[in-house]
């Protein structure tokens, strides 16, 4: 059975996350979603996205429920301080501010798009092609 790309796959989450956000209803005039249901929906699925490249950067496996956010800073402190960084903004924006808050401000939903795209780009430059291929 082939391997799938997990860079390939987390940037399918980010892609699927886009637009799941449209549907959230934008109001320019306030800067805001009005549909936190949506916004809670495209957080969780950029989140997804990022530990789904972490999982193959650290090379986490699959096991009942997920590891704790201290086991991917663990990891990503000894390898890479911008990608400690990186992880606990993503994991305070996508995590816990859209995903179970559900902060309509389209700042908030913007970093987290960037924070979720710097996070799958870092692992995509850490993580040899051959590890999936």
């Amino acid at each position: 059975m082939e391997k799938k790309d997990p860079i390939e796959e987390a940037r399918r989450y980010v892609a699927n996350a886009e637009e799941v956000i449209k549907k959230a209803c934008y109001d320019p005039e306030l800067n805001r979603y009005s549909d936190g249901k949506y916004v809670k929906m495209a957080g969780n699925t950029l989140w997804n996205g990022c530990l789904i490249a972490l999982d193959a950067l650290f090379g986490i496996s699959k096991r009942k429920g997920r590891p704790d956010i201290r086991k991917y800073q663990e990891e990503a402190a000894r390898r890479d301080k911008k990608l400690l960084a990186a992880i606990a903004d993503g994991y305070n924006t996508l995590h816990l501010s859209m995903g179970y808050d559900g902060n309509k401000d389209k700042r908030v939903c913007d970093a987290g798009f960037a924070n979720a795209n710097d996070i799958i780009s870092r692992c995509a430059k850490m993580l040899p092609a051959a590890a999936y291929a």
